[in-house]
């Protein structure tokens, strides 16, 4: 039988031209993504670069008390290790699977290689990090001025938008981890969505019921982040990035 996975279930990976995905498809490994795994601590040395394809990454920040917020997540929409090609080798930051599935990843030394060509994956890389910085800096935002309701409605819009499905296998005390709230905050504002028809919860286990009105009730960064991606990653097969000249002039 054909295994199910694919390297362009990722999308970045299916951006790629036939030749480049060619060149890197021999060295792409796929990898199970568990629940809760830690797919690097802070300061670690990155030994490799991950493409989610069915599982989503959150991106935290730990505090020497141990607690922790999420800064942004990563899924089949982009990359996990940007620090590989930044050229910081290490993060502060802390990588942990939110949502369970699989991912491919390659090896540190392979994809310093490609990205010094200069080609399409280099164009496309800088563009997912330049969108997921804005992610990071609206989450900021987000956290310092919206409720734990509409932090809530965003960060379960943005899992939608890196799934194939309206379920997620998420506890409130993980959620409650991710967005640097209290544990009965978080149940609290699930209690509200669910009584307006917007989700269903039980135990681990969130449903969207109803995504139409989540959009209406979420606050504006998830909108702000949304359209960033789009404008930033389109997602199409292009033989070659355009040139800088020609950048400038359509931006």
């Amino acid at each position: 039988m054909r295994s199910p996975h694919t390297p362009k279930q990722n999308h970045l990976l299916a951006a790629l031209p036939d030749k480049d995905y060619a060149r890197l498809l021999p060295d792409l490994e796929l990898i199970p993504m568990p629940l809760g795994w830690a797919v690097y601590e802070s300061g670690d040395n990155l030994s490799h670069v991950y493409f989610p394809t069915t599982s989503i990454v959150s991106l935290l920040y730990v505090m020497e008390s141990g607690a922790s917020a999420e800064i942004a997540i990563s899924g089949n929409e982009g990359l996990v290790g940007i620090s590989l090609f930044m050229g910081g080798e290490s993060t502060p930051s802390r990588a942990v699977v939110q949502s369970a599935g699989h991912a491919y990843r390659l090896k540190a030394s392979i994809l310093k290689k490609e990205f010094a060509l200069g080609g399409t994956l280099q164009y496309l890389a800088l563009r997912y990090t330049q969108a997921l910085i804005t992610q990071m800096a609206q989450t900021a935002v987000c956290n310092r001025h919206h409720t734990v309701d509409e932090q809530l409605c965003r960060w379960l819009l943005l899992s939608l938008d890196r799934m194939d499905s309206y379920d997620l296998m998420m506890t409130q005390g993980l959620i409650a981890d991710m967005l640097g709230v209290r544990r009965e905050g978080v149940t609290e504002a699930a209690g509200h969505l669910q009584k307006a028809g917007l989700i269903r919860y039980r135990r681990g286990h969130i449903t969207v019921l109803n995504r139409t009105k989540l959009e209406k009730r979420v606050c504006e960064c998830y909108g702000v982040v949304k359209k960033e991606f789009d404008r930033l990653l389109p997602y199409k097969v292009v033989d070659e990035p355009p040139s800088v000249s020609t950048d400038m002039k359509t931006t």
